[in-house]
């Protein structure tokens, strides 16, 4: 069983460096040059930070986003430095414990934009489409049925707020944001982007049905930043599971918001912790998905 002991809720007392942000799981730290990023086993649910943490959660999203990272490098720059915490020095007061959760990168200057590929009718998209045809402003045909795929992927960006829900808005909002030729740069990169993962994950037998990316600019360049293609950030599909018309099991966080729908929980105040049972199921989708898309064990199992 992984007990909670092994996760980590906050890196505030293992980091020497001012505390620039605290998000419901990343913590940003600026080393001058350069931001750390160290990525926490803190997990949130309908807008809530739960308790307790679930144990490798973040250690699984660093290392996915460092080998997607990777993977696309060619396809766009992004903003890692390295992802070595004895590169760190006096910075890291316990390397063990920030060990494959920590990120150096560019600073770069964030895109206000949260750009979603979506391969497929689910989730939000599919509740906008119920109410009024169309998905961010993008007249659909009659008829869709839940989890179908687009036939071809759809751009559906949202306005960021650090407080709050993002704003899903049309593209035509985005080039009023940001300028035209900037969203038409973004929305291609995107689509670019999520055609290259859906392929990848399509050999793994899982199906990337829909992602998020962020993107900043570094001397007026565009590079990705934050995460991709993580359990927090893209909706994977084992193939075997996949099916119209119902709520597919997807390989992420699922058994917590299982867990909290089957209680009678108002969802407007904070939820009693996790019971062990659904932390250590928890931590079996980050770790499995993790394994699947990299062939790896991350325990070394």
């Amino acid at each position: 069983m992984f007990v909670s002991s092994q996760a980590l809720s906050t890196a505030e007392h293992l980091v020497d460096a001012p505390l620039l942000y605290k998000g419901k799981v990343r913590e940003l730290y600026d080393l001058g040059e350069y931001y750390l990023i160290v990525v926490t086993d803190r997990i949130s649910a309908f807008d809530y930070v739960l308790d307790p943490a679930i144990p490798y959660k973040g250690d699984v999203l660093n290392r996915l986003s460092a080998y997607w990272f990777q993977q696309t490098a060619d396809l766009l720059q992004n903003h890692v430095v390295h992802t070595d915490v004895l590169k760190l020095g006096a910075v890291a007061k316990d390397p063990l414990a920030l060990k494959n959760r920590i990120m150096v990168t560019r600073k770069a200057e964030r895109i206000d934009i949260e750009c979603v590929v979506r391969g497929y009718i689910t989730g939000g998209g599919w509740r906008q489409y119920q109410t009024g045809g169309s998905i961010n402003g993008i007249e659909l045909p009659e008829g869709l049925r839940k989890n179908e795929a687009f036939p071809e992927p759809i751009f559906t960006p949202a306005a960021k707020n650090d407080v709050g829900h993002d704003e899903d808005i049309p593209f035509e909002k985005m080039e009023e944001l940001v300028g035209a030729g900037l969203a038409a740069e973004l929305r291609d990169k995107s689509l670019a982007l999520y055609e290259f993962a859906r392929k990848a994950c399509a050999e793994k037998g899982i199906i990337l049905a829909d992602c998020k990316f962020e993107f900043g600019l570094v001397d007026g360049q565009v590079i990705l930043i934050d995460e991709i293609f993580t359990p927090d950030s893209s909706r994977f599909w084992a193939e075997d599971k996949y099916a119209l018309d119902v709520e597919i099991d997807s390989m992420d966080k699922e058994p917590v918001r299982a867990y909290l729908s089957g209680t009678d929980w108002d969802k407007n105040s904070a939820p009693d912790p996790l019971p062990a049972e659904v932390v250590e199921e928890t931590t079996k989708r980050y770790l499995g998905i993790y394994e699947r898309l990299t062939g790896k064990s991350l325990l070394g199992l």
